[in-house]
């Protein structure tokens, strides 16, 4: 497997030389920096050079005096577990670890930026952010849609920021090499540093996000619910549909850990709903073998059967996908109807409780580490970057490296295999068309 880039396209950019002693105490310790093979395996043929993402460390020597910084914070789009954790994991590292005292927040996403909106910075210091990680949402409040880049950028000038912090999912990153690249035509020594924020787990180069274990935690709640109610009446059915609009990794993720699931449903696994073999058919089968069924699907399975229906877009320009949960709901309940088979069918819809809810233990460890690597990255004058975790590894790429694709659940992968191993759901592939 050859990697779909070179080692040229993983480095990172830098501002200019470092030449200020950093004052983390740890700074004598601190170690030349590291990286991590794309490809980690030995058996793995590798480049020359070979492919590698540097490694999220401290440096010996930064780029900012800190006594002169000025640093700010945004976060956009929607929500997720762990913002908070990730704000205050970057106010702490920058005060504690390098002193800076000048720390803005800015409000509601890239409209903070934008003077017709009127939103004033947020002054932010460890007391301002001290309980936050209690609480799920951001305390500095998000907004989708474009804003003016040229408009972002000449706020960042007049207010004398030397640092800016992104946190968003693909579309706000797309934003951030954008105001990366002004920032640079304009010759402006800015750093811009991203932390990806995806309930979806779909940014690719990036094993895992934060706020994704928490989701999954949240959505095996809902699927024990969906399955009390589905064994508690004859012919239950308990349907829940889960978030993952391209992608099928908390669906696919919650149901291979609760086992309770009979059915998955994902974008990246096409399937029938009428004919032999078909998903009613399967369906049916399985009431008269057991009496009960939990179902699972991600909100973006299944568009093909809106085709031709009128596709709007949201603010962010993203599609607006069809309701493929009420959609199944009401085609289950008139497939048996005509078949004159009483069923039970409960439908939950727990998405907005899954992203607003505060990061579990893990996920909070996780977004502070994400956190704080991005301060050491940005106080060592490195720009235009995301940090990352690959192989186990903190790390940190190129934004553009991951903003090239889209990250989906493969259906050969180990994940979906263990899904089907303990579903025993088959292809849903009509032997008969609709």
């Amino acid at each position: 497997m050859k990697p779909p880039f070179s080692a040229e396209d993983t480095k990172i950019k830098k501002l200019g030389e470092a030449k200020i002693k950093s004052p983390l105490a740890i700074a004598d310790e601190i170690h030349v920096n590291q990286q991590i093979l794309f490809h980690p395996y030995p058996s793995m043929k590798q480049e020359d050079p070979p492919v590698a993402f540097e490694t999220s460390q401290p440096e010996k020597l930064i780029y900012f005096d800190p006594t002169k910084v000025t640093a700010c914070i945004v976060t956009c789009g929607g929500l997720c577990p762990g913002l908070n954790n990730v704000i205050r994991a970057i106010v702490m590292g920058l005060y504690h670890g390098y002193g800076v005292r000048s720390i803005f927040g800015v409000r509601y996403g890239f409209q903070g930026f934008i003077s017709k909106y009127g939103h004033p910075l947020v002054n932010l210091d460890p007391k301002a952010v001290s309980d936050i990680h209690e609480q799920g949402g951001t305390l500095l409040g998000s907004s989708r849609g474009a804003q003016s880049i040229e408009e972002i950028v000449d706020t960042l000038e007049r207010q004398n920021i030397n640092v800016l912090f992104i946190i968003g999912g693909d579309g706000t990153l797309r934003a951030a090499e954008k105001i990366e690249n002004e920032v640079a035509a304009r010759n402006l020594k800015i750093a811009v540093a991203a932390i990806p924020k995806t309930i979806d787990n779909d940014i690719s180069f990036v094993s895992r996000s934060f706020g994704f274990e928490t989701a999954v935690d949240a959505a095996r709640h809902a699927i024990q619910c969906a399955h009390a109610e589905a064994i508690s009446y004859p012919n239950g059915i308990g349907l829940v549909k889960l978030m993952g609009r391209y992608s099928g990794f908390i669906a696919a993720t919650a149901a291979a850990s609760q086992r309770d699931v009979n059915f998955v449903l994902i974008p990246e696994v096409d399937f029938d709903l009428e004919g032999k073999n078909g998903f009613f058919d399967i369906l049916q089968k399985r009431l008269e073998s057991r009496s009960h069924a939990v179902i699972v699907v991600a909100e973006g399975a299944g568009q093909k059967y809106f085709a031709g229906e009128e596709k709007n877009k949201d603010q962010s320009g993203n599609v607006r996908l069809k309701d493929i949960g009420s959609y199944l709901k009401e085609r289950i309940n008139e497939h048996f109807e005509n078949k004159k088979i009483e069923i039970n069918l409960k439908y939950i819809d727990p998405s907005y409780i899954i992203r607003s809810v505060p990061a579990n233990t893990n996920d909070g460890l996780f977004s502070a580490t994400l956190g704080q690597n991005a301060v050491h990255a940005a106080m060592a004058g490195k720009t235009g970057l995301v940090v990352s975790i690959w192989h186990g590894v903190y790390c940190q790429l190129p934004i553009r490296l991951a903003i090239s694709q889209k990250k989906s659940l493969h259906p050969s992968s180990r994940l979906w295999i263990s899904v089907l191993e303990s579903t025993g759901q088959p292809s849903f592939k009509s032997d008969s068309p609709e």
